[in-house]
């Protein structure tokens, strides 16, 4: 171990949050025959975005805007807030990272659900803050012992993802309006809102652009299907959204993921064919999963986590032969939501291909 860390990063796991399905293919010596594991849009971008981020290219020569102007006057006007709502970084969970940078101090408590997504932990631990874990109530994250861990802890910071990852489900508005109602003065609430623009009416709650213990974030990496170009958002009160420029990397954004995002953000015709055509392919993989045995939980996402019915070996041995198998999918890494596999939402050759290889995954697992 280099003799230069701090004494904290001295003590860090030597771990990442995900294994990366490149790092698997390397692995198994071939590529995938299907990518659904990671929550990526395998519908694609706009066909608008496309063409600008193609235009882009030829200036990529140049840094992107620091100041993120454009981006921002349109992301401000699409939620009917002023820019100075607004806070672009490099995806949601370079965002998370930036949070914890600006508001942990070392050993200050956070409240996360257990199996709750693991880059937030991972940036937490990074800063030196505590981590409280409070299990799931069923297969939704439990906001009633979310707000007692905080009040008990004095928790600086509260993370939940609505809809959530890695179960897929949701909480009405209503109740989550209702948690920040009752939200501890000491505490800020992450509300990690990546499937958004995914989720069924009545999911997502109103609360006011101002409220000074909120923090909401977005990405343009599901419904808008650009991942790799790493663009996500914070709505927050703006003196917590002025504070990101303390700290943020001022030159961080690709200037073509930024200019492919505004035209993403243009072209909301697009976003609603992906909306249809993800409802056509969760029916799809719901019942691929009824076919072989297994149960498909309700789903306000892009993915739906299917429950094998067993404990977390079965579940486990069913994602090793799916995955030797050649199809990319994924898992909650925490009892007792290990009895279950994650799949990710895809087109149909995508989707044939999980049909033909699932039933040989199940049967070699049990």
């Amino acid at each position: 171990m280099s003799r230069f860390l701090t004494p904290h990063a001295a003590t860090l796991p030597q771990s990442v949050p995900f294994v990366g399905p490149e790092a698997q293919e390397r692995a198994l010596g071939r590529p995938f025959r299907a990518r659904l594991g990671a929550n990526e849009s395998l519908f694609g971008p706009s066909p608008a975005a496309l063409a600008a981020m193609k235009a882009a290219v030829e200036g990529v020569w140049m840094y992107a805007d620091p100041e993120n102007h454009d981006l921002k006057a349109a992301l401000a006007a699409h939620h009917g807030v002023t820019p100075q709502h607004i806070a672009v970084g490099g995806g949601i969970d370079g965002l998370l990272g930036l949070i914890c940078r600006l508001t942990l101090s070392p050993g200050d408590a956070v409240v996360t659900s257990l199996g709750a997504y693991p880059t937030f932990n991972f940036h937490v631990t990074g800063f030196g803050g505590t981590l409280t874990r409070v299990p799931y109530r069923g297969d939704h994250e439990d906001l009633a012992a979310l707000l007692n861990a905080a009040r008990g802890t004095r928790a600086k910071l509260i993370y939940l993802a609505n809809p959530d990852n890695p179960m897929g489900s949701h909480h009405p508005a209503a109740v989550i309006e209702d948690m920040v109602a009752n939200l501890p003065d000491h505490a800020l609430l992450i509300l990690d809102e990546a499937y958004a623009d995914l989720a069924p009416a009545g999911c997502i709650p109103e609360i006011a652009a101002d409220h000074p213990q909120v923090i909401r974030l977005r990405t343009f990496s599901k419904g808008y299907g650009m991942a790799g170009a790493r663009v996500g958002y914070a709505l927050a009160d703006p003196t917590l959204a002025w504070a990101f420029d303390k700290v943020r990397n001022h030159f961080g954004m690709g200037r073509v993921g930024q200019i492919g995002a505004l035209a993403a953000l243009r072209d909301q015709a697009w976003l609603e064919q992906v909306r249809a055509r993800i409802i056509h392919a969760r029916a799809r993989v719901g019942a691929i999963a009824q076919a072989n045995g297994l149960i498909p939980l309700p789903s306000a996402t892009n993915f739906v986590t299917v429950d094998c019915g067993r404990d977390g070996d079965f579940a486990r041995a069913v994602l090793r032969e799916t995955v030797s198998r050649g199809v990319f999918i994924r898992m909650p890494g925490v009892a007792p939501l290990d009895r279950c596999i994650r799949i990710s939402l895809g087109d149909d050759a995508a989707l044939d291909v999980l049909e033909e290889v699932l039933p040989a995954a199940v049967k070699a697992a049990g």
